[in-house]
């Protein structure tokens, strides 16, 4: 099935840095453990991706858009498609105060920032520290083992995961519902006070209408329940019955 522009498809993928095979990132749980990169705050489920639209590096997407629903494909992606080339003047050294209060605690190869800027440490000396200011990955060519899984064609299937690109929930706590041009999506109370609420919520609705056109009006709804027990409730009535 041929993957046009704009076509929203689920990947599981691993990506390594070519020159040493290192594994940085995975969709895996399994790889990711044997790996080291696990991160046990993080979802490993497929991942949504829009053929030709940014959301992956293009490289890949340039890959992805030459491909067909079901393929296996492996991708090496260079620099200039991926994360740039290293840029020497990018490498400052600077006064270890610029670290502020942590100073003593920042070891080489750490990630900081400096002045608003994400850079990472490659040496430390006489008071003094060198920061790289180039992406973690410039200069390197990286591998990609994808596997896509399909291509998604029915709305129900399209909303579930331009939901959970956004909010990460698992499937039984994630609640809509499609009424011909209304959408009603139940946030789950996990998410009550997740930050940025509001603007994750206008995000998803934007790319629902994007992807989903037959959508035109989108719901929120929260629901709270109360803990207490009927006899906690009756307690309590009682009590201001008395006063």
């Amino acid at each position: 099935m041929t993957l046009e522009k704009g076509s929203l498809i689920l990947i599981n993928y691993t990506a390594n840095i070519k020159d040493t095979d290192k594994i940085f990132e995975t969709t895996d749980e399994q790889e990711a453990k044997k790996s080291n990169v696990y991160d046990p705050a993080r979802k490993y489920t497929p991942r949504l991706v829009s053929v030709g639209e940014g959301w992956v590096l293009k490289g890949l997407d340039e890959a992805l858009a030459n491909a067909n629903g079901g393929d296996k494909i492996n991708v090496d992606v260079p620099p200039e498609k991926a994360f740039g080339e290293r840029i020497p003047s990018k490498v400052r050294m600077i006064a270890m105060r610029k670290l502020g209060d942590k100073a003593d605690e920042v070891k080489i190869g750490d990630e900081v920032e400096i002045d608003q800027r994400p850079g990472i440490v490659r040496f430390m000396g006489s008071g003094r520290v060198q920061v790289d200011f180039n992406h973690r990955f410039a200069g390197r060519t990286l591998t990609y083992k994808v596997d896509i899984i399909k291509k998604l064609e029915n709305e129900e299937e399209k909303v579930q995961s331009l939901i959970r690109r956004r909010l990460p929930s698992d499937d039984a706590k994630l609640t809509f519902s499609i009424d011909g041009e209304n959408l009603i999506i139940e946030i789950p109370e996990e998410s009550f006070l997740t930050e940025g609420l509001q603007a994750i919520k206008r995000g998803m609705a934007t790319d629902i209408f994007k992807y989903v056109p037959k959508i035109t009006r989108i719901k929120f709804t929260e629901t709270y329940e109360s803990t207490r027990s009927f006899d906690q409730v009756s307690r309590i009535e009682d009590s201001t019955e008395q006063k």
